[in-house]
């Protein structure tokens, strides 16, 4: 229940139980004078239960103002407290296209949207292999979280090179859906670096078309990883990071999106960040929150900054160890999480278009998580990566 409809609620229960006193009171004029001043001075019982409600009620104002204020707070002052749930999703070798040689290893990078009714959730796939064909983009469709891993894969037909770290959105201006990704393909001399695909239709995982370049990467440029498309009114702003505790940003006007008129990419942040950055307008605060990854003790964890504007200057809202967005450290249920390292998150959004915006008090994160005997067994690729949910706990149940 948001704020508005729990004021509503409750001043019509208020309303309701104070209507019924104007009639008690007003009955007694038919009376004597002394049966009058008997009725001022001594309430009735009705009455009496009449106040003690409405009293409830009040009091339930302010319990929900004040649960508000406390999820609210946590994009202000950094002070966050997470829920984690059960793994969700992992790799299932029946529901994916068979590759016994080298089987299907990892799902990672998630980026989920909630429409007509079902989730539609892009991953990065990975086999226990190298060379081609390793790493894939693949799709699903659910009603519920709890059908995510009976769901058949369909595996995205975009190209046998290099390509992942999706990201899903509908961009009104063309009225179609956009994939964002890393890519290339040398049988189509298309350099590695940000790309995008098109689609009408979202349920139609055979409806993307190949991969195209948003700008190609100059010579001797840093063509970064883990690109990311979000937009206000006038401009698109890509988003990237380059594994040295660098964020980059580049823009181009809405109306040249999705392959015109980029800027030069440009140093956004510099901090003690690693990989993957993903930013989202804050509703109703006019200001963005970007996600980010970064690495201590041989764990991943999220990093958080906050900005005014999506060009302006990026500052810490809980952005160390001792105060990250996301860590065991600030996992109420850690004891029984099945996770200690925490990466590549994506905010379920409170829509599906361009401007990614999410709910402040209603914040649930997508993740791909991993134990320490997983994540610390050497190499990288070969994690068994699976994705699970944290919400943001409610601020009575804080340990």
């Amino acid at each position: 229940m948001n704020l508005a409809s729990a004021h509503h609620k409750a001043l019509s229960l208020f309303q309701a139980n104070l209507d019924p006193l104007s009639p008690n009171l007003s009955s007694s004029e038919h009376g004597s004078s002394n049966q009058r001043e008997r009725s001022d001075a001594r309430p009735s019982g009705r009455s009496v239960r009449c106040v003690r409600t409405a009293l409830q009620c009040v009091g339930s104002i302010l319990g929900v103002l004040l649960i508000n204020i406390a999820y609210g707070q946590a994009t202000s002052n950094g002070i966050f407290h997470w829920k984690v749930g059960p793994p969700l999703l992992a790799v299932n070798q029946d529901r994916l296209p068979p590759s016994l040689e080298h089987p299907w290893l990892a799902v990672k990078d998630p980026s989920v949207v909630r429409f007509d009714g079902r989730w539609h959730l892009f991953c990065t796939l990975r086999k226990a292999k190298q060379g081609e064909g390793r790493i894939r983009i693949g799709y699903l469709s659910f009603a519920d979280w709890s059908d995510a891993n009976n769901a058949d894969w369909t595996v995205l037909d975009l190209t046998m090179g290099y390509h992942g770290a999706p990201q899903i959105f509908y961009f009104e201006p063309h009225q179609k859906w956009y994939l964002v990704y890393q890519a290339e393909d040398t049988t189509r001399q298309l350099k590695y670096g940000p790309c995008f695909s098109t689609n009408d239709d979202l349920a139609d995982p055979h409806g993307w078309t190949l991969p195209e370049p948003l700008y190609v990467v100059k010579q001797g440029a840093k063509a970064g990883l883990d690109f990311w498309i979000i937009c206000d009114d006038t401009k698109a702003h890509l988003f990237f990071t380059s594994l040295n505790g660098q964020m980059w940003r580049a823009a181009t006007l809405i109306d040249q999106f999705p392959n015109k008129g980029w800027t030069e990419p440009k140093v956004a942040l510099q901090a003690d960040i690693f990989e993957a950055s993903h930013t989202y307008a804050l509703r109703g605060q006019d200001k963005f929150l970007t996600i980010v990854e970064a690495q201590a003790g041989k764990r991943r964890y999220f990093k958080g900054f906050v900005a005014d504007t999506l060009d302006g200057t990026w500052t810490p809202l809980a952005a160390s160890q001792d105060k990250p967005l996301v860590s065991p450290n600030n996992v109420v249920n850690q004891s029984q999480s099945w996770a200690t390292s925490y990466s590549h998150g994506e905010f379920v959004r409170a829509g599906v278009n361009q401007k990614l915006e999410i709910d402040p008090d209603n914040l649930e994160l997508l993740f791909q998580g991993a134990s320490d005997e997983e994540y610390q067994s050497g190499d990288y690729g070969q994690i068994p990566w699976r994705l699970g949910t944290l919400k943001l706990n409610s601020p009575a149940h804080t340990k």
